[in-house]
């Protein structure tokens, strides 16, 4: 049973970390989950702003998902990017028609001055979504993925060269002059939140550039709320996404354990419980000497019961 002053913030990025804030959506009353979304991944493509991690997200919240891709809108048609390719145009980052409405709107809207914060309110709302979507800023912030084949702009690597390049590090363009949202930067420092969820997302390119926003980590880590981290390394891979091929590529153990250190060595203090899978339980010893508390439970996500349940794990655990 859930307390009646249930409040949650969840940092997000990706399919995974949706995943996790569809079961909190569907267990929390309306207004009680406030998401901070990745905005790394944003780029801008045939003149449209894209938005990959908050619509993922808007899309999942909605029920309207591509579940077996795990990205894009079901039933999707191809029609404009079939007419583009006849035209020569650019079709390595593939647009439904559906979707491509969403790119349009944001586009003309923050062209005509809206910021991106409130451009993604106005389409949760229009989606139907009753949880706060966030952007982790309205200023602009762009990934880019140092590999061997030089420096990619975050989607080069992921979509066009399939994250085939091995990865050496990643910088974020812009991060030093973003500020975190507002509105949530707010609500921290009012002690809103009775719970701070890290969702099972890539730490390198989905957590990380929402940590390094100035003050945002340190904001996290001083609020009262325990910060609870999902593990998304699960009997040594990823469940969805490259993160356990970047980890093995910068010499990172491909385990919760090498998750857990990369969070205690640049982000000392924040989080408080580490929430790894029944496969990886003998590892929990080597985690609590990291000084995060491991604690243990089912955290696959394959049905809608599932991300519930682990939602509904991650919220029993108690205040600090």
């Amino acid at each position: 049973m859930l307390a009646a002053d249930t409040r949650v913030l969840a940092l997000t990025g990706g399919v995974g970390g949706a995943k996790l804030c569809l079961g909190l959506d569907c267990l929390l009353p309306a207004g009680a989950l406030q998401v901070l979304v990745n905005t790394g991944d944003d780029f801008e493509h045939l003149g449209l702003h894209i938005s990959p991690d908050i619509d993922t997200l808007l899309y999942t919240l909605a029920g309207r998902s591509n579940q077996a891709q795990g990205w894009g809108l079901e039933g999707e048609s191809w029609n404009a990017m079939a007419a583009l390719e006849e035209l020569g145009g650019s079709t390595w980052f593939r647009l439904g028609d559906r979707d491509l409405a969403t790119h349009l709107f944001r586009t003309a809207r923050l062209a005509a001055g809206d910021d991106l914060a409130r451009v993604t309110a106005e389409l949760a709302q229009r989606l139907g979504i009753a949880s706060g979507i966030h952007p982790m800023s309205s200023q602009p912030v762009r990934t880019t993925v140092h590999s061997d084949e030089g420096d990619l702009p975050f989607q080069h690597y992921f979509v066009r060269r399939q994250c085939e390049p091995q990865v050496s590090g990643f910088s974020f363009e812009g991060i030093a002059e973003a500020a975190p949202n507002p509105a949530l930067v707010a609500m921290l420092a009012e002690n809103r939140f009775s719970h701070v969820l890290v969702c099972p997302s890539n730490p390198f390119v989905s957590i990380d550039p929402i940590l390094q926003l100035p003050g945002l980590w340190s904001a996290l880590r001083d609020c009262d709320a325990p910060v609870i981290l999902v593990s998304p390394i699960v009997a040594g891979q990823a469940i969805k996404g490259p993160a356990a091929k970047m980890m093995a590529e910068l010499q990172v153990p491909v385990t919760a354990t090498g998750v857990a250190r990369h969070y205690a060595s640049h982000y000392p203090g924040l989080v408080d419980y580490f929430l790894i899978d029944e496969s990886d339980a003998t590892l929990a010893g080597d985690i609590d000497q990291l000084g995060l508390q491991a604690r243990v439970a089912p955290t696959l996500m394959k049905t809608l019961d599932q991300k519930i349940e682990l939602a509904r794990h991650c919220l029993a655990l108690e205040a600090r």
